[in-house]
């Protein structure tokens, strides 16, 4: 079949690739587009989380929380202003309300909960994918094994007396495949959302920390 759409030489790694998709099934292919799917959203997300910010340590921001509790409040200002990260837009949220002489410290300390709210949420972005990602992976694959076991079985029947035990056998490893291959999606699907987990409670650690710090110095 690949030969009608490819034409490439039996033994070409694409071939190989298509082929051993095929033996699965429709289960397998749903399985296959799901780990292209992942892969793309792992990468995605790691690009987007590069960008906030998310792997710089954060040492612009504990400059400006720095100058901010030695009184600099306009230098603090002027060294998170305009910066892309995502904890240097929150923490310029929360001197922004800090140092609003209309805010009581309630209303500020609210404000800035519902920046670094907008901020964590736009960091999450992505991971229920991944988390769906995880959860789907192994139920395609049990869903491909459970039909093609009764497929299986269903040649048996109609072979009767005459079955030959290696023609089940293979019928039935050609059916596993799809429980290894659910499994081989999952497992880097469940590595990464535990990891960008890990990098968004740092996150907001380091958010809520300089947050504290900057409302212990508010003026008023």
């Amino acid at each position: 079949m690949t030969e009608i759409f490819f034409p490439l030489s039996a033994d070409h790694p694409v071939t190989r690739a298509l082929d051993f998709v095929a033996m699965g099934g429709a289960a397998m292919w749903a399985i296959a587009l799901l780990s292209v799917l992942t892969v793309a959203l792992i990468l995605w997300k790691l690009a987007r989380l590069i960008a906030a910010g998310a792997f710089s340590g954060g040492t612009a921001s504990a400059r400006a929380v720095a100058a901010w509790q030695a009184g600099q409040e306009p230098a603090a200002l002027a060294q998170l202003a305009g910066r892309r990260s995502l904890r240097a837009r929150a923490l310029h949220a929360a001197m922004l309300a800090a140092g609003d002489p209309t805010l009581d410290r309630a209303a500020a300390e609210a404000e800035t909960a519902r920046a670094a709210r907008a901020l964590l949420a736009q960091a999450r972005r992505g991971l229920r994918g991944l988390e769906l990602a995880a959860t789907v992976g192994p139920l395609l694959g049990l869903l491909g094994t459970v039909t093609g076991m009764i497929a299986a079985f269903q040649a048996l029947q109609e072979a009767g007396a005459s079955a030959d035990p290696a023609t089940l056998a293979g019928g039935i490893w050609e059916a596993l495949l799809t429980t290894a291959a659910g499994m081989a999606v999952a497992i880097p699907a469940s590595v990464a959302l535990t990891w960008f987990d890990g990098v968004i409670d740092r996150l907001r650690h380091d958010i809520e920390d300089g947050a504290t710090r900057i409302f212990l110095r508010r003026r008023g």
